[in-house]
């Protein structure tokens, strides 16, 4: 029996008071070890860094940048930017400065001419987690980015991929009109 299982007994039962309860989980919890409390786990967010705002609201507002990628600084326990890419790089760049085995966030400005030959740009955020990252990397990444999200305001749509095919310019051009 599993002590979640005993636990939960226990709680049903109707003779049980509440010191008694507290009593038990304290006990149990005593006798296992805490891991991690110099670093971070994976069940607790990363917040943006200052920067990262910074460079988002540049790429939103002043079209200086193409895209941005970013990572987690696990030791300063904050996401950062990693890449920058200038106007002139072109989606094929971008995808190539995406890890192969690693997670990444990615925000890139999307410029396309509708079909009133009126141009327009759509900001996507593209949440990169390869199959053959690392699972506690996918964890992380994945507890972090509804933080990040809300952080970086003026996001049009969002993508999540595990391989290149599934983050394809024709996705983004489907997406965006």
């Amino acid at each position: 029996m599993s002590l979640s299982t005993s636990i939960l007994q226990i709680c049903n039962s109707s003779f049980l008071s509440f010191p008694v309860f507290f009593f038990i989980l304290n006990t149990h919890s005593a006798a296992m070890p805490f891991r991690g409390l110099g670093r971070p786990n994976a069940t607790c967010g990363m917040c943006a860094a200052d920067h990262t705002k910074d460079a988002f609201m540049e790429l939103k507002r002043k079209k200086i940048y193409r895209y941005l990628v970013f990572r987690i600084d696990e030791k300063e326990r904050e996401v950062v930017v990693e890449k920058i890419g200038n106007p002139a790089e072109t989606y094929d760049d971008f995808t190539a400065s995406l890890p192969e085995n690693d997670c990444r966030y990615a925000v890139y400005d999307f410029n396309f001419v509708t079909s009133d030959n009126c141009r327009k740009s759509k900001i996507f955020f593209i949440a990169w987690s390869p199959s053959s990252s690392r699972i506690r990397a996918k964890m992380l990444y994945a507890t972090s980015k509804h933080g990040l999200r809300r952080e970086l305001d003026g996001i049009h749509y969002e993508i999540q991929a595990t391989d290149p095919t599934e983050m394809d310019l024709e996705v983004l051009k489907e997406r965006a009109h």
